[in-house]
This record gives structure tokens, sequence and C-alpha cells, in this order.
């Protein structure tokens, strides 16, 4: 499942620097606006300890976790949406991925230069938040002049959808992202393939210094009263900090240098996992002798959705799912003890997937 979280944010705010800590991929980190020019993208493995438990009972020859995918989009500026800097093209990576890692600076540091001068980050997310609501309505308004003409003749289809569409004209002129437009799922479906850049979840990392890793500081209070009413989670990572534990070498000695500085673990760890439900995933088991397996799915998908992940013939020709749940397997320490004790479920084509099931999958193609 190839989904995405873009990281976004204006220049020299510590997105390629936290992408590097997210990645082998090294980005190039300089101190000038526009070094990220191509976006850069990194394939994440999702920490996750119930994969390690479980892999302690079943001594599997390999462990393979599950994954996401980040992508460090250049800094914006302003003007972006008009193709001020590089506005455009990122404007475009961003309609790409799924979900928005919005990267806010919260730290005073007189080498780093901002460009504007200042350290403000609700001003910084507004300047962002402003870029994408102009070219969100630039797209909406296209849409209307296309549907309107369809709309007034009768047709109930264009007209529920031109009805969307100038909900969300009248939030963008007010100021206000996409996202707060509440639609129910059938009118959802009228307007996918609209792709608003503000009607993607989004997450704010506010990059603090070393000092303020665990507790925040005036700028993280300062942006979270001004998100307050917008159902974001914010997530406080100390960049700078970050890359000096990346390049410990030893697990033991990045879990010391945490502890030292009051973290019970890392920054990085929390932001994958932050994306991954940001991005409403969820993650299922395979169990045996030959591989521990994690496996993303979307929230409330079901059995066969979820067999497919694994290989399209297994969706194809389902016939059913033998389910455990980890917390049974792990209370009782195996799949025959499971099975013995009556906590193997065998599940048909109607049932919804939970979060950490472990799953054998019966199919004939």
């Amino acid at each position: 499942m190839a989904l995405q979280c873009g990281i976004v944010g204006l220049p020299n705010v510590g997105k390629s620097t936290l992408f590097n800590c997210l990645s082998n991929a090294k980005a190039q980190a300089a101190n000038f606006p526009f070094c990220t020019i191509e976006p850069n993208v990194g394939v994440i493995t999702v920490p996750d300890e119930r994969l390690n438990k479980l892999s302690e009972l079943v001594h599997p020859q390999r462990i393979v976790p599950t994954t996401v995918e980040i992508v460090d989009i250049a800094g914006l500026v302003k003007g972006a949406s008009k193709g001020e800097g590089l506005g455009n093209k990122f404007l475009a990576n961003i309609r790409e991925t799924d979900a928005i890692l919005h990267v806010l600076r919260c730290f005073d540091n007189d080498n780093i230069t901002h460009v504007d001068g200042s350290i403000n980050p609700v001003r910084d997310k507004e300047i962002i938040d402003y870029e994408l609501q102009l070219k969100d309505l630039e797209t909406v308004e296209s849409r209307i002049s296309k549907v309107q003409k369809q709309a007034a003749s009768g047709d109930k289809i264009a007209k529920a959808t031109y009805d969307i569409y100038v909900q969300y004209k009248e939030a963008l002129m007010q100021g206000k992202s996409a996202r707060t437009v509440k639609l129910d799922p059938l009118d959802r479906k009228l307007v996918k393939d609209l792709y608003l850049l503000t009607d993607k979840p989004v997450m704010y990392v506010c990059n603090v210094d070393e000092a303020s890793a665990v507790n925040g500081n005036a700028y993280v209070d300062a942006l979270r009263e001004s998100v307050k009413d917008e159902n974001a989670e914010i997530l406080i990572v100390a960049a700078a900090t970050e890359a000096d534990i990346a390049e410990l070498e030893t697990y033991e000695e990045r879990q010391m240098f945490l502890e030292e500085v009051g973290l019970s673990e890392s920054g990085v760890a929390r932001l994958i996992r932050a994306a991954y439900h940001l991005l409403d995933l969820q993650t299922y088991f395979t169990c045996g002798v030959q591989e521990v397996r994690a496996w993303t799915f979307e929230r409330n998908w079901k059995a066969p959705q979820c067999a497919g992940v694994i290989h399209t013939d297994f969706e194809k020709g389902f016939i059913r799912a033998e389910v455990i749940k980890y917390a049974d397997f792990i209370a009782l320490g195996s799949e025959a003890a499971c099975k013995e004790a009556g906590k193997m479920n065998v599940e048909g084509k109607e049932y919804v997937v939970s979060d950490g099931d472990i799953m054998h999958f019966r199919f004939n193609v």
C-alpha cells in the first residue's frame, strides 16, 4: 500500500533534517531556501512492539515490519499558489500525497535564517494555509464553472455536486481549510476526484530545541491555541537532537541519550506512528516459523480486502479467515494453545478486521 505523508513547511524549518532522521535517504540539509528541489521519498518502517513480542513466542526465521512512505517536499513561500519560488511544482507534489506533516519552526537560533526574519509558527502556518487555500479555491471555482450549467438543467447528481463545491468555496473564501466542511460519506464520494490540498488530514510537527523536547515552549503553546478548533494533532520533535541520536550506532547508546534528555522514546518513532495513524492505517499480523509479518490495511476494511494486501488471489478466491486476537495469542503463547482454548474464530466475508488481529486466510482460485 503506497500511501504517503508529505512533509511541508517554509524553507529552513527543519524538514530535511527531520526527513534524514526518518529515512536512510539523505536529503540535502543546507541553510538557504530551496535546498530541496525534487521531493525525496523514504520508505520508513513503523515501530511496533507487538511484532517483537510475537517473535519472542514464535521464533521465526525473519521479522517483517510494516512501512509508510514519507515525502520531503521543498519549502513553500508566499505566492506559491501563483508560481512564486517553485510553487506550482511543489503544490503538485503535495497533491499526490495522502496526508500532510506540517513542520513549524519553534526554536531560536541566530545562525539559521528565517525567510521572514523572525520566529512565529502561527504566522508561518497561516502563510502555508493561505497558499494551499488559494490553490484549492482555484480548483473549486474551475469545477463550479464546469458543472453549473448541468446543475441548472435539473441533473440531480450535477446539482448535488455543485452544492458541495459551493460549500467548499464559501469555506475557502472565509480563510478556512476544506477539511472544515463536514460531508456525509455519500456526498464525499461525489467529489472524491477533487483532491483538495486542504482536505488532507494534517499533523503539525513543532521543531523545538533540545531543552523543549519534552514539554514544548511558548511557541508551541501559541500554535496549540491557534489550532484548537481544527481537531489536528500536534507533535513536538527536536530535529537537531534526533539527528544526533541517529548518528549513534547501538540501541543501548540511543536509549542512554534519550534518558539524558528526558525522553522515553525518540521523536522519530512517535512521528512515524503518528503518520501511520494520520493515514488511518492499522496493522494485522501473520505468524509462522518462516516469518512473523505486519501487514497494513485501512481502518474498517473487511477480511477479503485485507487478504488482498498479501495477494490479489487471496481476495478473489476468499473463503474464510481464521482469526486470533493479539491479546489471546500473547496470553496463551501459541496458535495451538489458542485453538485448544477456543480462541481462534472462523470469520467470513463481512468480518471487519481489527488492529492487531493475527490472521490466516483460506482461499481457492
